[in-house]
């Protein structure tokens, strides 16, 4: 496909979005009808609708409308592309621009100022990030980094930095962390590679790896990871020590994966049941479900999608999962509070609650990481019982 036939196909995929439907559905539904389209055609495609969803309403203002047109007009222009040269109307290339297309639109310096945020969320978010409300909101109109996590069961970093440029897929060592490593070259590559299929190396963004580093663990300790997920903080526990990692999620499906990806990483995770745990633990770690505000850079059509009440909601989720964990901790042992959101009211204000109503616990260490001290926005409160 032509540059101008995968612009064409971007509108009509973000039309869709736009209409309601999730990003992923939107590009599969496509793929689905495009057979003609190769991997990188499909790959080029799905960059430029997550490139004009992270700046939605700043290209749609450069663009001269919310629509799939004006997102990839914006994008053209944000870009120093004429997008006459694009929309030449030939062969698959977009129809030519109108005469409300060609004047339309805001200055670029208007454009670049705005938050690209749901208007509705913008007053929590400057009232969580204050100073820094506008640069991190500017951060998730950027493309996320891939990060890998290195397990030390199987190899050393400096080991599998080499056998992955071997294969093409170019590293760098993060100051923060001793076993995470940062892709800067071929990471479509890393899914394919053997580091990742012999479990080497696992897929896992830099905050979550230091959250978990920051978790106090010693050989013979029983961990609960409350909600499990993937279970990617699962293996991230195991593979530091000799402990006893188990597994629970409320929906058991999200796991289905991880006693192969266990086996594959060489430790052993164990599978809760849905029904209540009785057991008490060294450690419960709680990754809640959250907004997601952290994490926007890699799900941008999440953050047009989230309404207030589904925050309201999840709120409420949060501050009934940490009643439920409570129980769990032994007398000295840690509760650890995640979420991926920047959000104050479901980080600092949600800790700061649960410790208001439980005297038996109290707080040790709270981080709220963000690039450049970490990559993804995530929080952690580690809270220990008396």
């Amino acid at each position: 496909m032509t540059p101008a036939a995968r612009i064409n196909a971007a509108i009509g995929i973000l039309n869709d979005v736009l209409s309601g439907q999730p990003a992923e559905q939107a590009l599969l539904s496509w793929s689905r009808k495009s057979r003609f389209a190769g991997s990188g055609d499909r790959a080029a495609i799905r960059d430029l609708v997550f490139e004009a969803l992270r700046r939605r309403d700043s290209l749609a203002a450069l663009g001269g409308g919310l629509h799939g047109r004006g997102l990839m007009i914006g994008l053209l222009r944000a870009n120093g592309t004429d997008p006459a040269t694009i929309f030449t109307g030939e062969g698959y290339a977009p129809e030519t621009l109108s005469a409300d297309e060609v004047t339309g639109g805001v200055p670029a310096a208007e454009a670049t100022n705005m938050h690209d945020l749901p208007e509705w969320l913008w007053p929590q978010w400057q009232a969580s990030l204050k100073e820094d409300a506008l640069s991190a909101a500017h951060q998730m109109r950027s493309r996320a980094p891939i990060w890998l996590r290195v397990n030390p069961h199987k190899a050393d970093p400096a080991t599998i930095r080499d056998q992955l440029a071997h294969q093409g897929i170019e590293t760098e060592k993060a100051p923060q962390s001793a076993t995470a490593l940062r892709v800067i070259e071929g990471e479509r590559r890393v899914s394919g590679s053997q580091a990742y299929m012999e479990g080497w190396v696992e897929l896992q963004d830099l905050s979550p790896q230091l959250a978990c580093e920051m978790l106090p663990l010693s050989t013979g300790i029983r961990v609960l990871d409350y909600c499990a997920g993937g279970g990617g903080k699962s293996l991230a526990l195991a593979a530091r020590v000799d402990i006893e990692v188990t597994a629970h999620d409320i929906a058991p499906d999200r796991m289905k994966d991880l006693p192969a990806r266990a086996s594959r990483a060489g430790v052993e995770i164990k599978i809760a049941p849905t029904s209540p745990i009785d057991k008490k633990y060294d450690m419960v770690v709680a990754d809640v479900p959250c907004s997601g505000t952290g994490t926007w850079r890699r799900t941008p059509d999440a953050k047009w999608r989230l309404k207030s009440d589904d925050l309201e909601a999840m709120i409420e989720t949060q501050a009934q999962i940490l009643r439920e964990t409570a129980p769990l901790v032994r007398s000295g042992g840690h509760l650890a509070y995640m979420t991926c959101s920047v959000l104050e009211r479901e980080n600092e204000k949600q800790a700061d609650n649960f410790l208001l109503h439980h005297p038996d616990f109290s707080e040790i260490a709270r981080e709220r990481w963000l690039n450049p001290r970490g990559s993804d926005g995530f929080f952690l409160s580690l809270m220990q019982r008396n």
